[in-house]
């Protein structure tokens, strides 16, 4: 382990690593995805798929490591035990950091099938990023604010369409499919401009996971709610690991059922948008006093998984 250096010498040299492990998976799996597209078969597919996964795996592992050799980290890992690497899940989470990828992937290594993230559109065009996640089949999302929504009202609903296409994708192959609900990273800053009744989280958006329920709900197997806190950096958990100072990285995972509180037509049946809504928020006050409870227990005695360097 190398936190005992300072961070500004480790802050170089921990984030070219990062960028050339991305760079690395991102040009190996990128000729998978030209290479479906080119050749639109079944068994072309598959075989790209498991290629594929070689390489999200490998980006997962080469991350994990860098995180354990650059700070002397503990992971806390509660409520993944029963996890299955055949089954379909829907996951949701609050989001703190671009650091809740990485840690995401590494929970969901060899317990849950290779996540599928909703990303911003405007990251398609990012070297290595954008292409690598294109081949893998990740879905970009392509928001509209209510001002563009009003000059141009053809575009709403086209988010969802996004959604259903991507969730066709899905439909044969085990997946674990992720969105993080709240929509961006935790701010102070987000949460007053949000008016976010909660100290710790912003509000959820309720209707890309309605809609990924509504197109795959009955091939789900569980629903996983992750919350991810990183209690010693608080502020700036992905530049503090770069620099070596990561402490604690807290990952608390609950199994939901998939049942008739989650699935019906929540863009026509204002009953259920309203039960829907009213489920979705019930989960984020119930994650916000799980936090809340964390913090004021300041607890290292829960159960926890430490991983190796």
């Amino acid at each position: 382990m190398l936190s005992f250096l300072p961070g500004w010498l480790l802050l170089p040299f921990s984030l070219s690593l990062f960028a050339l492990n991305l760079a690395l998976w991102g040009l190996l799996v990128t000729p998978l995805g030209i290479i479906k597209l080119v050749l639109p078969f079944k068994i072309v597919r598959r075989l790209t798929a498991f290629g594929g996964k070689g390489c999200y795996r490998g980006w997962t592992l080469f991350n994990t490591a860098l995180i354990n050799v650059f700070n002397n980290v503990s992971w806390q890992i509660q409520g993944a035990q029963a996890l299955d690497q055949h089954s379909w899940y829907l996951l949701i989470s609050n989001h703190k950091s671009w650091l809740d990828i990485p840690v995401v992937s590494r929970v969901a290594h060899r317990r849950i099938p290779e996540p599928k993230f909703f990303l911003k559109d405007e990251l398609k065009w990012l070297p290595f990023l954008g292409t690598g996640c294109w081949a893998l089949d990740m879905p970009f999302m392509k928001r509209y604010s209510a001002a563009q929504l009003a000059k141009k009202p053809q575009l709403k609903g086209k988010d969802i369409e996004t959604t259903r296409r991507s969730c066709q994708k899905f439909k044969t192959v085990p997946t674990t499919i992720i969105n993080f609900v709240e929509g961006t990273r935790f701010t102070e800053h987000k949460k007053l401009h949000k008016r976010s009744p909660f100290q710790f989280l912003l509000p959820p958006k309720a209707g890309g996971i309605a809609f990924t329920l509504a197109s795959m709900g009955e091939q789900f197997d569980a629903l996983l709610d992750f919350t991810i806190l990183y209690p010693d950096n608080q502020q700036h958990a992905a530049l503090d690991m770069l620099m070596g100072k990561l402490k604690r990285i807290v990952v608390h995972v609950d199994t939901l059922p998939i049942d008739e509180n989650v699935i019906g037509d929540y863009f026509n049946d204002e009953s259920f948008r309203q039960r829907f809504q009213l489920w979705l928020n019930q989960r984020w006050q119930r994650k916000e006093l799980w936090i809340t409870h964390y913090y004021q227990a300041n607890s290292t005695r829960e159960p926890s998984e430490q991983l190796p360097c």
